[in-house]
């Protein structure tokens, strides 16, 4: 657990934060009337926004039993968000009781509960970075004392690249990431995309994300998304939809129609 002294963060209740945003969708009760109200306000642009929440949570649930199983021990989370069911580090020690889990976040309410949840979880620990700094992540003193970047380790992006406006600063970011990981690592994401979304929805959409802490919400194209693993191993089905990304029970069309989330996993040579 990283129980460094952090400088003090101000909670602003007025302000929509996009993790407690996301925790109203998934139906938790750690969210003030601004994030309802702002988060209401993407349901009506976005009436399945609830279902898409689930089904990345389905979806990180999939990929870490994917990697424990292809012998990954060690997992950063970037952009945990508020805990909720099925988190990285109980999918992960369920099936490895051996693996090691960082969580980062940069919001404040994240950070809290988080830090309350896993106090007693020796092999978890929660730091404090942005993923616009990979190095602040990266090279942070505890994330070092805690993993072994000799080893393979897995990134996870699930939901959080969008926030990053400029394609080039998004590009930047991955190539960060990417960079110190040892061969076998994976890299891990999910990513919002338009679909058939008309452009008056996507503009009233990031108006919405905007007015919130992250700052708005950029959808990219699975060319796009794609690109993120060029050069790396990509896991079939490739990047899809993320229901349709190995689903556990039956098969799932891939709906590139339909706004929702993209996911991929790559294991880096």
């Amino acid at each position: 657990m990283d129980r460094d002294e952090q400088e003090p963060q101000v909670i602003d209740p007025n302000t929509p934060s996009v993790a407690r945003m996301y925790d109203y969708y998934l139906g938790g009760k750690d969210n003030f009337p601004s994030d309802r109200e702002a988060a209401e306000k993407i349901i009506a642009l976005v009436p399945t926004i609830k279902q898409i929440a689930r089904d990345n949570r389905d979806f990180l649930i999939r990929v870490v039993r994917t990697l424990t199983a292809a012998g990954i021990r060690q997992f950063i989370d970037i952009g945990a968000g508020l805990p909720t069911r099925q988190n990285v580090h109980e999918v992960a020690l369920e099936s490895a009781p051996d693996s090691r889990i960082v969580y980062v976040d940069n919001d404040p309410i994240v950070l809290a509960h988080a830090r309350a949840l896993l106090a007693a979880s020796p092999q978890t620990i929660v730091v404090r970075a942005d993923l616009r700094d990979p190095g602040s992540i990266l090279d942070a003193p505890d994330v070092r004392a805690h993993l072994d970047f000799t080893e393979p380790v897995a990134v996870l992006l699930f939901a959080i690249l969008h926030f990053v406006p400029d394609d080039k600063e998004a590009e930047a970011i991955i190539s960060g990431l990417r960079a110190p990981l040892a061969g076998g690592s994976y890299l891990a994401l999910s990513h919002s995309y338009a679909g058939d979304m008309t452009g008056a929805a996507l503009t009233s959409g990031r108006s919405v994300y905007r007015a919130a802490t992250s700052g708005s919400l950029t959808p990219r194209t699975a060319c796009q998304v794609g690109a993120y693993f060029e050069g790396l191993d990509l896991l079939e089905p490739g990047v899809v939809p993320i229901d349709a990304w190995r689903p556990d029970w039956h098969d799932v069309e891939p709906d590139f129609g339909k706004p929702g989330l993209l996911g991929g996993v790559a294991r880096i040579p």
